[in-house]
Order: structure tokens, then C-alpha cells, then sequence
């Protein structure tokens, strides 16, 4: 069994060969075979632009075909991968490569009216400060030239790649073997949605583990087309999406950025299997006015998560879209995939719990002590921060020792900040963020579980809930919701009156804003730290 990445590359050309490993929609189409070949002569180029084992090569894209390549010809070359985020502006990303002390970097051309080489060259002149040595623009359509601007010295990809001929395969063979399982193989920075964000760094071995547990739970194979949707920056894409399907031979289909038309294209064109995603993707399916001119019956297996998810929403997954399977599961960037259902789950279980623990975690609940007073919840199981342990907790932040120190104790447990519960069965329920409760007339109130209730009336899409200041009971809940395009005009009070009824009172948000989207990041977290802000002011 592979331990390291590139003896994964390795072995998936040997086992599925010919076998489709990516197909990029009017772009490229590789075996794995061809996938191994063109993963080692990226290796060479980094070699033959000097980069050495241990050093860090950071990629600026979307989901390309070239983004699998630099990052597997990265590591084949002993580099540590650093993503960074498409989302983050030129003084974020810079300060990001600055950070993690980046010496090389792989950048998308001009997508969608923005050109990152000129973005982050301004922001290097305004804080004086210097790009990696080595800068290559890689292509993001199909027929883009690439080249340098009048700032900034960058190589093309094909010019890039040429430099590798001067580096013999066995050189960048030897680099490959000489990569051990305990090697950092990446630092994946948090999205940073209460503060600076921090790099998690994490090892060849537990990069794999936890990708190796995502595809046996999801019951991923080499029949499998996999449209992925996650930014392969975030750890979901990469990890439970390339390397996932590197261990498995399923199909890569990467989308550059979602759109839920498009998405619906390429799911009947190239007959898409499995398709993972944050709740906000679902819904956009499922509220689209043209999904009913689609085929998607080739879809099987939906695996979701990093948000609350509605149980009226795994419902609807269900009973209107074609999957045979829906899975929730649980994880961060610190452990990626902690916990996660089973295709053998009833219902109910899928839609009211993350699943129990995989790739060798244990699970545990700090008591946080529970509402003596409140109607509900007397003899459930205790609600507090839930803990994680085992061989694939990150091995700490970049060059943070006391973040590293705050968030896993003495013990080994890592502090995740969410809150949630733990049946007799070992199956948890995210109950919510520590961050995001609030205490209403002397009454803890998890903002997830209202966000619940809002989900079951028949206009509401999706909501965030937040606490707000209140003179008299100190904070008191406001939802902001997006209304179901198809569904009629509900009014504030008429969502009130349905919490009133469903909830208990301190629980029932005071204040309804309605929005035609809410801030995210990019695993679909709503951002509710803007929401407080534009709150306040």
C-alpha cells in the first residue's frame, strides 16, 4: 500500500493504467499511465529550476488539469505543496507565499476579468516585497497564451515543462523514492473566518490515509466519474477529490468554478457518478428552473457536509435528485475527514448525524454543561467542543508553535471549536460552532438548530442565524434567509410564527433580514463573521 504520494502515482499507473484518470471538459484527457508520465516530467522541471526537497511550490488556479500536474509533479520532486486560495486578493495571496516562504509558484492565467500575475505583482511593488524565484503562468482555457507581464518574469507552461529535458528521468525517479511517509507533503491554510488564517501542515502518509478512508466510505472505485466541484485549495477537493481518486482509478472531472447550469451539462454529458458538495450546491440544483431538462440519473453517490445540513434538505436530495446514496460527514482543515455515514445508514441517520469516526480518529465531547431549564434535551447526550485524536491530526501550524499548543493539548487531542453530541452508537451530530452561540435571557441557544427549523418551511432555501445585542435579554437571534426562487413571498412574521411553534421561545429569532445570497467561504460556510459585522454598524 502506498504511503507516500508519489509511490500513489506510481501505483495507479500500474494498476489502472489505460483507464481514464482526467477529463477536462474541451481540454485534456489522460489515462493514468499518461497522468504518471506527464506527473514525473513536471518533476523534472521543478528540479531543473532548482527546486530542492523540502522547499515549498505554491499554486494559484482553479481546478485545471494543470493544477493535478504541478501539484503531483511537486511532490514527485520531494516539494512541499502550498494551495492557496482563488478567492483571496493579491495582498492575501502574497502575504500567503511570503509566509509559507514559497520557492516556486504556479499561477492561473487571466480568468473570469482577473489576472493574478498582475494582481500579485502590484502587491509585491506596494509592500516592497519579492515573488519566488521561480514564477510559471500556467493556461486555465484551452488555447491562452502565457508569458510574463511588464512586471514580472513568469515562464510559460510549455516553456516550463521544456526545461525538465535536461534532467534525466532517473533523477527525478530517485527524487520521487527518496520521499518518506512522515514528510510534510503540504500546508493547507485555514479560511481564516475568525482571523489570520494558519497553515496546517500535514504528512505524506496522513494526506493519504484520510484519502484512502473518504473513498472506502464512499465506496469510490475505478467506475466512478467524479465531477469535482471543491477548490482543489481546500482540503476536500485535493485530498478527498485528486488524491481519492488517485487510490481508486476513479475519474476526475474538474469544474473551474460552479454553476449549477453548467454543473447539470457536464453531469448528462460525461455521466457523473459522484458529486460532493457543500449544502448551497444541492439547493442550487434542486431550485434550478432548467434541472428537469437534464439526465441525471447517472448520478449515484452525494457526500456533503462543512456547513450544517438541513434534514429538509438531505429529504429533497433524495426524493428529486437521482442519487442512490446521500452521506454527511465532518471534518477540517487540522483533520480533513474525521467522521462520516456509511452507504449502509438508514435515513435518518444520514440526515440527523455526521457519521461515526474514520481514518483512525477518535472522537470525544468536552462538557460544556446543558440547559437545566430547556424543554428539550434533558436526557439527550451531553453537548459540548468536540475533540479529535489519532495518527492524522495535523502535525502542527506553520511556525506557530502556541497556536499549535491551543488548539492540541497535552494529550493529543485537537480542540476543533465545533460543538456537537455523541449517540451510544459513536455517531455525532454537529450541534454548532462554539463561536456562533449565543445566550439569550440566561439560555444557551445553538444558532444550527434554528437554521434547522427555517429549513422546513417550504420558502426558505437556506438561513444563517446570528445573535444580536438586546437590552433586555442581553442577545436575541436574527436569521438572515434566502427565499426559495419558486416557492412565494413568505413574509418575517409568517417565518417567525413557524419557529414560535416549533421551537422554544428564547430559541425563536426576533429579527428576520432577507438576502438574495450569504457570504461564504469557499467550503460553502456561511460567513457569519460578516454577518455580525454588517450587524454592528
Amino acid at each position: 500500500m502506498a504511503d507516500t504520494i508519489p509511490a500513489a502515482v506510481a501505483a495507479a499507473a500500474r494498476e489502472f493504467g489505460g483507464a481514464l484518470a482526467l477529463v477536462e471538459p474541451a481540454g485534456a484527457e489522460l489515462t493514468y499511465a499518461e497522468l504518471a508520465e506527464l506527473a514525473m516530467a513536471t518533476a523534472r522541471a521543478f528540479i531543473a529550476s532548482g527546486i530542492e526537497p523540502g522547499d515549498r511550490v505554491a499554486i494559484w488556479s482553479p481546478n485545471t488539469s494543470h493544477w493535478v500536474l504541478g501539484a503531483l509533479g511537486a511532490l514527485c520532486a520531494g516539494a512541499t505543496l502550498v494551495p492557496v486560495n482563488t478567492r483571496y486578493t493579491g495582498p492575501e495571496a502574497l502575504d500567503l507565499i511570503g509566509r509559507s516562504r514559497a520557492r516556486g509558484l504556479l499561477v492561473a492565467g487571466p480568468f473570469l476579468g482577473s489576472d493574478r500575475l498582475e494582481l500579485l505583482a502590484a502587491a509585491a511593488a506596494q509592500a516592497r516585497a519579492g515573488l519566488p524565484g521561480l514564477v510559471v503562468q500556467i493556461p486555465v482555457e484551452a488555447g491562452q497564451a502565457t508569458g510574463q507581464t511588464a512586471a514580472v518574469q513568469a515562464l510559460s507552461w510549455a516553456d516550463f515543462t521544456g526545461l525538465g529535458a535536461g534532467v534525466p528521468p532517473s533523477a527525478a525517479t530517485a527524487r520521487a523514492a527518496d520521499v518518506i511517509p512522515d514528510q510534510v507533503s503540504d500546508i493547507l491554510f485555514t479560511s481564516g473566518t475568525t482571523g489570520r488564517s494558519k497553515g496546517a501542515m500535514s504528512a505524506h502518509r496522513q494526506a493519504l490515509d484520510v484519502a484512502r478512508a473518504w473513498a472506502e466510505c464512499a465506496e469510490l472505485t475505478s467506475d466512478d466519474r467524479y465531477l469535482i466541484v471543491n477548490p482543489f485549495f481546500h482540503s476536500f477537493g485535493y485530498k478527498a477529490g485528486i488524491l481519492a481518486c488517485l487510490l481508486t482509478g476513479a475519474t476526475m472531472v474538474p469544474q473551474l468554478v460552479f454553476d449549477p447550469a453548467r454543473a447539470m451539462e457536464l453531469i448528462e454529458a460525461e455521466r457523473i457518478t459522484v458529486l460532493p458538495g457543500a449544502p448551497t450546491l444541492y439547493v442550487s440544483l434542486l431550485d434550478h428552473p432548467d434541472r428537469n431538462r437534464h439526465d441525471l440519473s447517472s448520478l449515484r453517490l452525494a457526500v456533503t457536509g462543512a456547513a450544517v445540513v438541513p434534514v429538509a434538505l438531505v429529504e429533497r436530495m433524495r426524493a428529486e435528485l437521482s442519487f442512490d446514496t446521500v452521506l454527511t460527514a465532518y471534518g477540517l482543515t487540522e483533520a480533513v475527514v474525521a467522521t462520516m455515514c456509511r452507504p449502509g445508514d438508514d435515513p435518518a441517520t444520514v440526515a440527523t448525524t455526521s457519521g461515526r469516526a474514520t481514518a483512525g480518529f477518535e472522537v470525544a465531547i468536552a462538557p460544556a454543561g446543558r440547559d437545566a431549564e430547556s424543554p428539550e434535551g434533558r436526557d439527550e447526550p451531553a453537548t459540548g467542543e468536540i475533540l479529535l485524536r489519532g495518527r492524522n491530526v495535523m502535525l502542527g501550524y506553520l511556525d506557530d508553535q502556541a497556536a499549535t499548543a491551543e488548539a492540541i493539548d497535552a494529550d493529543g487531542w485537537l480542540h476543533t471549536g465545533d460543538v456537537g453530541q455523541l449517540d451510544e452508537r459513536g455517531y455525532l451530530t454537529i450541534t454548532d460552532r462554539l463561536k456562533d452561540m449565543y445566550i439569550c435571557g440566561g439560555f444557551n441557544v445553538y444558532p444550527a438548530e434554528v437554521e434547522q427549523v427555517l429549513a422546513r418551511h417550504p420558502a426558505v432555501a437556506e438561513s444563517a442565524v446570528i445573535g444580536v445585542p438586546d437590552g433586555r435579554l442581553g442577545e436575541v437571534g436574527k436569521a438572515f434567509v434566502v427565499r426559495r426562487p419558486s416557492a412565494g413571498q413568505a413574509t418575517a412574521d409568517e417565518l417567525i410564527e413557524f419557529c414560535r411553534g416549533r421551537l422554544a421561545n428564547y430559541k425563536v429569532p426576533r429579527q428576520i433580514e432577507f438576502r438574495a445570497d450569504l457570504p461564504r467561504n469557499p467550503a460553502g460556510k456561511a460567513l457569519k463573521r460578516l454577518l455580525r459585522q454588517e450587524s454592528a454598524t
